[in-house]
């Protein structure tokens, strides 16, 4: 019997890449909080055990030591928020969704593109389909959660 996560991700989804999104919110975070760093690309066995093929798994790192406040600055975000609109993602990765975004705007535009072009989002805690009620209503809680933590971290 396949589990909750294998169910989920199609020959559709395979057939296109996953995009493993790492980034840490300062240098300093990236150099003392080096398990957190080791943690997100950790996550890259997580695509290969749900059938992508090592080499589609990319990951997009270049955003290592930006604050997830905004996408403006963010060369990898926008080009994974590209990559998902051009259809070329099957999965997108994160830890955790803080990880992918502290902002609301930035976070919603990237689950209405992800639901448009069938592309699911894997964190630490499971993964979803932006396309369904209930896993995208998980999804904007933990958005909110996200960008409220700018508020109290």
């Amino acid at each position: 019997m396949r589990d909750e996560r294998q169910q989920k991700v199609s020959a559709s989804h395979l057939k296109r890449n996953a995009y493993l999104y790492v980034r840490q919110s300062s240098l300093r975070q990236v150099f003392e909080n080096s398990e957190s760093t080791e943690r997100q690309y950790a996550l890259r066995q997580q695509a290969i055990a749900l059938g992508w093929p090592v080499e589609q798994v990319i990951v997009i790192d270049t955003d290592l030591g930006q604050s997830g406040a905004s996408s403006v600055d963010r060369e990898g975000f926008q080009r994974l928020v590209a990559e998902v609109g051009l259809g070329k993602a099957g999965i997108v990765l994160g830890l955790e969704v803080s990880r992918l975004a502290r902002n609301s705007t930035d976070w919603h535009r990237l689950l209405e593109i992800c639901a448009l072009s069938d592309t699911l989002i894997l964190d630490e805690d499971g993964i979803y389909d932006p396309a369904h009620f209930n896993d995208r209503l998980l999804l904007g809680l933990k958005g909110t959660m996200s960008e409220a933590e700018l508020h109290i971290l």
